[in-house]
């Protein structure tokens, strides 16, 4: 189907699905066996200039936006979900600090992550506070030029491997949620160092690590944004963001149907190939309209979203002001709503999708030897982090129940 994508767009999908196709693909089952982190195939996208596809251009970026980042980690996830997050990882990282760093911060963090030199990583998680990000006992005390940090993050993707982490602390306990707050940490900072390293199901090129502050003293230029206002640094990236983790699911959609069709055309029983079996063209048909479906959810959700974020971060790069600021002054909106449905309506598809492709493909597709089951493995965590599809559910239904009341009171002013 034609999206309607722009000549560079496209070409955008051209390199990346080919770069995957021939750099992955070959060794993707090594990644997911091995759990080694793809240092090669960083340094492919290095090359390729991936990092950057959706940072602008005075930071060393490409210039796009949310569409572009949506496009190179579906082309990656469409052959391994696990090691396109090495780039999705980045962006997690880099877009609080698009939209809350200074000036001078954009300019010290933004170039290097843009060019892959250092990659980046994004830790909120701790082992009470999930869902829940007010329930964080990370602590940031400040003494004079410093922040003093104490306290574990968990499940961090890209930890160990990264080298900027964007991550939250309480600056004051008893302010509870008012009391969080964001900053940047650099690897190798004393007091920072790394627990656990997890295994995990699916995505397992993926490194994902406990992350240990001990009395890590950070420089204060390295809050972002304002103390207190973590939660509004939470809450607006992942409405930025949750588009990533939606492309990640619509990609490995994507190839678990490409997978199964390449089986299914040549598999044959009864003496004919399985692809003739109508229960079969059945659940492919179910499978391929529920992946353009949530394409088509997924483009247009990020068109929009550039649509209204990029003339705030014009602004904010002219003036050398902060984004988040310009985008209050004018007027944008939070994709909380949107932003949401993608993540859950993606997910949901891909889960349903890579189990149907495992059915399909019969006793192969569940053999570790075969691709298809790997992405039905790597499949569940779209579900599950970024806010779980329960949580997604509910800010959903929260903004439209709370844009009926705008809308009444509006009428009734009227």
């Amino acid at each position: 189907m034609d999206y309607g994508l722009t000549e560079t767009q496209q070409e955008i999908v051209d390199l990346t699905y080919r770069l995957a196709v021939e750099k992955m693909k070959p060794v993707r089952e090594h990644y997911d066996n091995t759990e080694e982190y793809p240092w090669p195939i960083v340094e492919e996208f290095r090359k390729a200039d991936l990092f950057g596809v959706y940072l602008p251009e005075k930071y060393g970026g490409l210039g796009g936006g949310t569409m572009e980042l949506v496009l190179v980690t579906e082309q990656l996830s469409r052959i391994c979900a696990g090691i396109a997050l090495s780039v999705a990882a980045c962006g997690l990282c880099a877009i609080p600090i698009l939209l809350f760093a200074n000036e001078e911060q954009r300019q010290r963090f933004l170039p290097d992550l843009a060019s892959g030199k250092r990659l980046g990583a994004f830790a909120l998680t701790e082992p009470q506070a999930g869902s829940d990000a007010t329930a964080t006992k990370c602590t940031a005390r400040l003494e004079g030029d410093y922040y003093v940090i104490n306290g574990q993050k968990n499940f961090c993707s890209n930890g160990n491997a990264a080298d900027l982490y964007t991550f939250f602390a309480t600056t004051n306990p008893a302010r509870g949620a008012r009391g969080l707050s964001a900053f940047v940490v650099e690897k190798g900072t004393p007091g920072f160092s790394f627990g656990k390293k997890e295994h995990k199901m699916g995505i397992r090129a993926s490194w994902t690590y406990d992350l240990v502050f001990n009395n890590c003293k950070i420089p204060k230029k390295n809050l972002l944004y304002k103390e207190g206002y973590g939660l509004f640094v939470a809450q607006n990236t992942f409405d930025a963001s949750r588009p990533g983790v939606a492309s990640q699911a619509l990609g490995l959609a994507t190839g678990a149907i490409d997978e199964t069709l390449s089986y299914i055309r040549i598999r044959k029983q009864f003496g004919q190939t399985i692809a003739s079996f109508q229960a079969i063209q059945h659940m492919l048909a179910d499978c391929a309209t529920a992946v353009e479906a949530s394409r088509a959810l997924l483009y247009s959700t990020a068109r929009a979203m550039d649509k209204e974020m990029k003339p705030a971060i014009d602004a904010a790069m002219e003036k050398g002001t902060i984004v988040f600021d310009e985008m209050n002054a004018l007027g944008v909106k939070r994709w909380t709503k949107e932003s949401g449905m993608c993540k859950v309506l993606c997910s949901d598809t891909a889960m349903r999708v890579a189990t149907d492709c495992v059915q399909m493909c019969g006793g192969i597709g569940y053999m570790r030897d075969f691709p298809v089951e790997k992405y039905m493995r790597d499949a569940k965590i779209t579900q599950i982090y970024e806010g779980t599809n329960q949580i997604q559910r509910n800010e959903i239904a929260m903004m439209i129940i709370k844009e009926a009341a705008s809308k009444q009171k509006e009428a009734v002013a009227a």
